[in-house]
């Protein structure tokens, strides 16, 4: 779908663009298909996408994945992807039916088997935990929504293989961060706990419809295939990382001691041979890991 079409399809339809909802819609063709590389995407691969918008990343993945399920946000828009695709919108209780039982003979058909959902992505992620395990995300995610659902699908017992993401470039610098870099940070340490940044693209700003005032990027993020901490010390963790950083110039034992005891920080600060006078930006990952382990202890 190129510029003139989508300008021309949305005057068409007088469909008005809703800054609230980040829509700025990707329409340069190259851009879309490095996304869909970064992907990986197999004919078995079933593939999670949020926030559709007008389709022409959502054409790229049915003609690659076995099946898709696109989540949008806007009736509009839905109205639009029902009659481009030729599906219909289904509700979370059809959905769930739909993929549950779904003929793996069929999906290896012309077109991948393509669900849309009519929802709020965020509230649909966190009202209804599934297993995306077998999954890949592959989004240009609505930059007001992007962190809160990438830490969702992260933090989930069985979050998606790979997770291909447009975010703001500010974003995705957090993504990819390491300690002591001036973008690391609660959002890296929640994301990277079970994923792994594989590498990032940027996107002109030019690229999009409207064009953002930020600069974007494309990251690719893929699951450790052995978690660094167990499913019950997740919330521990969580807890140690935004006490953390709550404030981020204060010394990370000192704001610590609002939730631990002071001789168990001591205790655990000097077996992993961390300072008493660091602060938590100077921590690495495995760190973090570490002190969760005793901590929890």
């Amino acid at each position: 779908m190129t510029l003139t079409e989508m300008r021309s399809l949305l005057a068409k339809r007088d469909i008005q663009l809703t800054r609230s909802l980040g829509q700025n819609f990707l329409h340069d063709g190259n851009q879309l298909r490095r996304i869909a590389d970064a992907a990986e995407i197999k004919p078995t691969d079933k593939i999670l996408e949020i926030g559709p918008g007008l389709g022409p990343l959502t054409e790229l993945l049915l003609e690659k994945a076995g099946e898709v399920l696109a989540i949008e946000m806007d009736v509009r828009l839905v109205d639009f992807l029902c009659e481009r695709f030729g599906t219909e919108e289904r509700n979370a209780e059809l959905l769930t039916g739909a993929l549950q039982n779904q003929d793996q003979a069929a999906v290896a058909n012309e077109r991948a088997a393509f669900h849309l959902l009519h929802d709020d992505a965020l509230k649909f992620i966190k009202r209804e935990p599934r297993d995306w395990s077998d999954w890949k995300l592959v989004a240009n995610l609505p930059y007001s929504v992007a962190s809160p659902i990438l830490v969702e699908l992260a933090l989930s017992p069985k979050g998606p293989a790979r997770m291909v993401t447009t975010l703001q470039l500010e974003v995705a610098q957090r993504l990819m961060a390491q300690a002591d870099d001036d973008d690391y940070g609660v959002l890296t340490l929640l994301v990277q706990l079970n994923y792994e940044p594989r590498g990032s693209f940027k996107i002109p700003a030019d690229c999009f419809f409207p064009a953002p005032e930020v600069d974007s990027a494309c990251v690719c993020l893929l699951r450790r295939e052995t978690p660094l901490l167990p499913e019950n010390l997740h919330a521990t963790f969580v807890k140690i990382v935004k006490r953390g950083f709550s404030q981020r110039r204060k010394m990370m034992m000192k704001l610590l001691k609002q939730d631990w005891a002071g001789d168990k920080l001591a205790a655990a600060f000097a077996e992993l041979n961390i300072s008493p006078m660091e602060r938590a930006e100077k921590l690495s990952l495995q760190q973090f890991v570490n002190l969760t382990k005793l901590l929890a202890a």
